[in-house]
């Protein structure tokens, strides 16, 4: 699990961890860990040349100390100091070192450039100084000290100017700006370096392989398709039947013993799918993906059985409430924003907020689709799927995912971990169903098998 801590969790453990140190043991221990992420970034150090940009506080003594070992590989280190005071000692063993301290960022452009300018603690957005030096280095990479300076750390949210890293080394935990867009996209890779920090536990997280073979569902010996659980589809309209196939072939992924559809579709479902049956009992019900003007209707029949069940597409424009049972909601940006009262662009700007508030509202789970999906419980925990690629977006991958997460609902997951893994799931065959190029939705959902066998 990769688990990502507010400032005031990492503040607490640092403090903790540094009554047991000598004094400076921490920094030298995070300045080693990202002298060697930037030498593993750029190929070695001889001859290479690096500008640190040095803000006040610890990050910038980070920063600094790192340098100093850099020069030491054979890197030419400049460092360029910004803000009103600097940490002392390391300016003193960059420039022991052989590191030079230059006033402006002409002349010779360096290989790397090392943003120590604000760290964890720093209130979002950047000084006009600082962007004004930033924006005279566009161009050259960069490699952020523990978090892009200037991007709100507890949030993931964007508010004003900003670092947009290449590479971002942290140290002892991951932090939520790591995680949650739109400040992860900021971030580029995340190298973590381990600080031995004792960590409680967090309230933002990412599941990894290892977590999603642990929780997937398994048939015992004595298993029989019922037993298996069974998923309801009520899904697809006369002006969207496509809908209810994509739905259809993502819980038709093997891990539910049975799958029932009900709709307009029906002939083309079987067609496709001659294992689908028709109506019956169900452990949980997908409703939704392209029901057009008769979602509602579909929604309020699948409520009637009370069983878990997964709300999608048009049927999101439905719930105006809590709805009694366990329930996972799956909208993109545009239908929470309706379902909330408020601008897309908001749910955009500040998704970690919108989905913990529509998962209270709703006493539901909600998963939020985007390029980083959020996972939502009605208690603020969440999680964060990092799996998937640019050409996931593409019509009709939601329907899948509907129908996937519907399937691990049935087969005994809770709704928090049938998002989660099915959200993890559909990233990894999207990825697996790319090679790096174009896909449509049937795409992904022909690549669940290979996926699932793979974790299994």
């Amino acid at each position: 699990m990769r688990l990502a801590h507010t400032v005031a969790q990492v503040r607490a453990a640092e403090a903790a961890l540094l009554r047991d140190l000598p004094e400076g043991a921490l920094m030298q221990r995070a300045a080693a860990g990202l002298a060697h992420a930037v030498l593993d970034f750029l190929g070695g150090g001889y001859g290479r040349r690096v500008l640190i940009l040095v803000g006040s506080g610890d990050n910038g003594g980070d920063a600094l100390y790192a340098g100093a070992l850099l020069c030491r590989r054979g890197a030419v280190v400049d460092a360029l100091l910004l803000g009103s005071s600097h940490h002392e000692a390391g300016l003193a063993a960059l420039t022991a070192a052989g590191g030079r301290l230059v006033r402006t960022v002409e002349g010779q452009a360096p290989d790397v450039v090392v943003d120590g300018i604000v760290g964890i603690g720093g209130r979002p957005g950047l000084s006009p100084g600082a962007g004004a030096v930033l924006a005279a280095l566009e161009g050259i990479a960069v490699v952020a000290v523990d978090v892009p300076s200037g991007v709100d750390v507890d949030t993931g949210e964007l508010v004003g100017s900003h670092v947009r890293a290449d590479l971002t080394v942290t140290f002892g935990t991951h932090k939520v700006a790591h995680l949650v867009d739109p400040a992860a996209g900021a971030c580029g890779a995340v190298h973590l370096v381990d600080l031995g920090l004792e960590l409680p536990p967090a309230e933002v997280e990412a599941l990894q392989q290892s977590d999603v073979t642990a929780l997937l569902p398994r048939p015992d010996r004595n298993a029989q398709k019922y037993s298996r659980g069974v998923v309801g589809i009520r899904a697809g309209s006369d002006t969207y039947p496509g809908a209810a196939l994509l739905c259809v072939s993502g819980a038709s992924c093997g891990l539910a013993g049975m799958v029932r559809y009900i709709g307009l579709a029906a002939d083309a479902v079987r067609l496709a799918h001659p294992e689908v049956v028709g109506e019956g009992r169900v452990q949980a019900w997908v409703v939704g993906p392209g029901g057009s003007d008769a979602a509602g209707e579909a929604l309020r029949a699948a409520l009637a059985d009370g069983v878990p069940l997964v709300v999608d597409a048009d049927a999101l424009a439905h719930v105006e409430g809590p709805l009694g049972v366990p329930a996972v909601l799956t909208p993109h940006a545009g239908e929470l924003a309706a379902m909330l009262g408020v601008a897309r662009e908001e749910i955009v700007a500040r998704p970690l907020a919108h989905v913990r508030l529509a998962a209270r509202r709703f006493e539901a789970v909600v998963l939020l689709m985007g390029r980083h999906t959020l996972v939502a419980r009605p208690d603020g925990r969440v999680r964060v799927t990092t799996t998937g690629l640019p050409w996931l977006a593409t019509a009709g991958a939601g329907d899948v995912l509907a129908g996937l997460v519907g399937a691990l609902l049935a087969a005994g997951l809770a709704p928090w971990d049938a998002a989660a893994v099915g959200s993890w799931v559909h990233g990894a065959a999207a990825t697996r169903a790319s090679g790096g190029g174009p896909i449509v939705a049937g795409d992904v959902a022909h690549a669940l098998g290979g996926v699932l066998q793979s974790l299994l």
